[in-house]
């Protein structure tokens, strides 16, 4: 599986807007009615990618919150053209557009079984980088990545905050019963 290299064509994709006028291209996996609203699932069409701070011997140190324009991404823009990749500032989270060679899930089932442990990996480092004698590294999520938004006409808007709060437990139930039926 790539990247973003092409898409699919029996995939409907949805360009979804934050509050801060941000986009993120994404392919529709679910349409869910609620309270007179359609809410809508998706994953996005390029690679989700997270930044982390690594130090010596500790966990590497997740990074929430980063402007645009911070210099670290900078930085991360110039390793990933290395590699032919292109660091995209999309709303929600950060993407990775370029052929990628993602892990395979059989590969990574093989590796959980042979770990034996409780801390099952969840990210996979993409690539990682120095700013200021201090070491960052973008990586996958190898868990599905999920966006919820909320149709309005043609347009899909981020759903944040207290609707994300209200809507995602039942959009949850939602879902699991149209598991079951399955």
């Amino acid at each position: 599986m790539t990247g973003s290299g092409e898409l699919p064509t029996d995939v409907p994709t949805v360009l979804v807007s934050d509050q801060r006028g941000r986009q993120l291209l994404c392919f529709l996996e679910q349409l869910i009615p609620l309270d007179g609203h359609d809410y809508v699932l998706l994953t996005p069409v390029d690679t989700p990618v997270c930044l982390f701070r690594l130090r010596e011997g500790e966990e590497p140190a997740p990074i929430d919150t980063i402007e645009a324009t911070e210099p670290i991404l900078s930085v991360a823009d110039v390793v990933l053209q290395e590699h032919d990749l292109t660091l995209v500032r999309s709303a929600v989270t950060l993407t990775v557009s370029g052929e990628l060679d993602e892990p395979e899930p059989d590969d990574l089932d093989d590796e959980d079984d042979e770990e034996d442990d409780e801390e099952v990996e969840t990210y996979e480092l993409l690539v990682s980088f120095l700013v200021d004698d201090q070491e960052y590294g973008l990586y996958i999520p190898l868990d599905p990545y999920f966006v919820v938004a909320r149709m309005d006409g043609s347009d899909a808007v981020l759903v944040e905050g207290e609707e994300f709060d209200r809507v995602q437990p039942r959009i949850e139930a939602e879902l699991g019963e149209r598991e079951g039926l399955q």
